[in-house]
């Protein structure tokens, strides 16, 4: 069965430069692997690497917190280009992210905000493997530091990496 995994991170809009080439890289490696990536099927960096996976042949399955695709649209302002099927789950942001996180064997995070990080702590507290992608900012950068100061037993493993391609290499190694 193939690796599924999830790439959380900022939903803002990407800018161009060397975040945008870190996540289109991201989704390039991911369809390298041969793995299937989940998304919240939403904007910004996790968009830019949805479309570089798809585009580069990776299965993409989009998870949304709308009901239907209308909802999906015009309520949350969310693509659907990007993704061979969605979930509508009607669930909601968060009650999406805990689909989505459980959905995944590894869970990688691209920077983020407070929606990653609810996403982050739903997947620390399941025990998955979790790779961050570092130099990105947001939750990225923070989640080191946050599971020091929160200390908490899991079974999570969490990889740190600035390089796309060895942040799964690691993360793979471990699922």
């Amino acid at each position: 069965m193939k690796i599924k995994v999830g790439v959380m991170g900022s939903a803002e809009e990407a800018p161009s430069g060397i975040l945008r080439a870190k996540a289109i890289a991201l989704g390039t490696v991911i369809a390298a692997r041969d793995m299937i990536l989940l998304t919240g099927a939403t904007t910004g960096l996790v968009y830019a690497t949805g479309k570089a996976a798809h585009g580069a042949g990776a299965m993409h399955i989009g998870v949304s917190p709308a009901g239907d695709e209308r909802e999906h649209v015009e309520r949350y302002g969310l693509p659907t280009d990007a993704c061979d099927a969605i979930i509508y789950t009607g669930f909601g942001l968060k009650g999406r992210n805990v689909v989505l996180v459980r959905s995944c064997d590894v869970a990688l995070f691209i920077s983020g905000s407070i929606g990653s990080l609810n996403e982050f702590t739903i997947a620390y507290d399941e025990g998955k493997v979790i790779g961050c992608l570092t130099g990105t900012g947001g939750v990225a950068d923070e989640v080191e530091r946050l599971i020091a100061t929160f200390k908490k037993e899991t079974k999570a493993r969490v990889f740190y990496d600035e390089d796309p391609e060895k942040l799964i290499d690691a993360c793979l190694a471990d699922a």
